[in-house]
């Protein structure tokens, strides 16, 4: 599983590795499996549903103040008691907010699923996006950076990836929903 050997006295050193990449790489592989095994520490995965699979995964964009926002995405393992761990049957898609003057551009990774499939409901607070087809399961509440006017969408649904577009308004967040057709 490893790919060094974790004795390094035993280890030959390479002749050709002039500016010590070896130790650099020793290093990386040693903090990643460190941050693997601290994340899932706290599930017993042989407790986990036989044949089940689990996606977890980060993405990292610079927000609007110029800091770097970390968002998690996937279906990773929740612990319902101290006995069992279960793994939701929906993913948390991939998503990516960009935000201007006028409007908010939303993109949505959800591969696997028709147009048709997919269900938005908007508020000018927040997009709740659910599939629930007999392939895949999605589920994912994003809430708006600033508020938007609901009934000012458009969208675009093509091998997999959904686009949504939406226009900004400045007042008071309103949470009454809207129902949006892809086109």
């Amino acid at each position: 599983m490893y790919p060094f050997n974790e004795d390094k006295d035993k280890r030959r050193k390479d002749p050709f590795d002039f500016f010590g990449f070896d130790e650099e790489f020793e290093r990386i592989f040693r903090n990643m499996k460190r941050m693997w095994e601290s994340a899932f520490k706290e599930y017993n995965f042989d407790q986990l549903e036989p044949g089940k699979s689990f996606v977890h995964g980060f993405n990292v964009h610079i927000g609007p103040d110029d800091k770097p926002i970390i968002e998690e995405f996937g279906n990773r393992p929740k612990k319902i008691d101290e006995e069992k761990n279960i793994v939701p049957d929906e993913l948390e898609p991939l998503t990516d907010i960009i935000e201007s003057d006028k409007d908010i551009f939303i993109t949505v990774e959800m591969q696997g699923v028709e147009k048709e499939e997919i269900d938005l409901n908007i508020s000018e607070a927040s997009l709740d996006i659910i599939v629930n087809s007999p392939n895949r399961k999605y589920q994912k509440t994003i809430d708006f950076p600033c508020i938007v006017i609901p009934t000012k969408v458009k969208t675009t649904y093509k091998n997999g990836i959904l686009d949504i577009i939406i226009k900004r308004k400045h007042k008071k967040k309103n949470n009454e929903g809207y129902h949006v057709s892809i086109d």
